[in-house]
């Protein structure tokens, strides 16, 4: 379970969506402090350690995509989940801010009510504040079981092969989080087997042939993500 008392810096140099962003995650009852820009975040980071940052793109003095790239290149954050929340809808945007380092990527505007959805989310990601089942994780209806390598929607039974379930287990451990072909294939292939990016886009179609297109998602030039 999510512990509410999550820190989460809020960057973003607009007042109004300072306000509206802060307004709404106190209101959940989380520690929320906030940041003009990507030089000032950074500051308050190193005192604050937090749980989540969410990220404006456009700043003045240091923008978003800088900023995550400094904080990821620092190991003090490797825990901090972070995230952009931005009116940036460009899909070359979302590519470098994914590249970048962030764990997801929210447009601007967002509704009160999906905006403490996706925070929700992302703090389950985060491994002081949510622990999950070592051996069972469960996505929405979706439930995975890797003592008995089973999967069910709706306790309806699936047949999954091997290495299937290695993908989908990876992804169900961090919903939202998109994993690249180079991540899926060092966890299920390992380093010693060479396998191209053609066989791990057949296994994903085959998942959702069998799953649905509702779970796993194509982020284009980046990778796969379960929502």
């Amino acid at each position: 379970m999510v512990d509410n008392e999550a820190r989460i810096l809020v960057v973003d140099d607009e007042p109004d969506i300072l306000e509206f962003v802060g307004y709404n995650l106190q209101r959940e009852g989380y520690q929320v402090h906030q940041a003009t820009n990507g030089n000032e975040a950074y500051e308050i980071a190193e005192k604050l350690n937090p749980h989540l940052i969410l990220l404006d793109i456009m700043m003045p003095e240091m923008d978003g995509v800088t900023a995550c790239h400094k904080f990821r290149n620092n190991r003090s954050f490797e825990n901090t989940i972070i995230a952009f929340l931005t009116a940036r809808h460009e899909e070359y945007s979302e590519i470098a801010g994914l590249s970048a380092g962030a764990d997801d990527y929210i447009h601007k505007p967002i509704s009160p009510r999906l905006l403490n959805s996706r925070v929700k989310a992302l703090l389950r990601r985060h491994k002081s504040l949510y622990r999950a089942e070592e051996t069972r994780l469960q996505v929405e209806n979706l439930q995975l079981d890797r003592e008995k390598y089973e999967v069910k929607i709706d306790d309806r039974l699936l047949d999954l092969a091997r290495k299937e379930f290695e993908i989908l287990w990876l992804l169900a451990e961090k919903p939202g989080k998109v994993f690249s072909r180079e991540e899926i294939y060092r966890y299920v292939w390992g380093s010693d087997v060479i396998v191209g990016n053609r066989t791990i886009d057949v296994h994903i179609s085959k998942l959702r042939n069998k799953l649905g297109d509702q779970f796993i998602k194509t982020i284009k030039g980046i990778g796969y993500k379960i929502e």
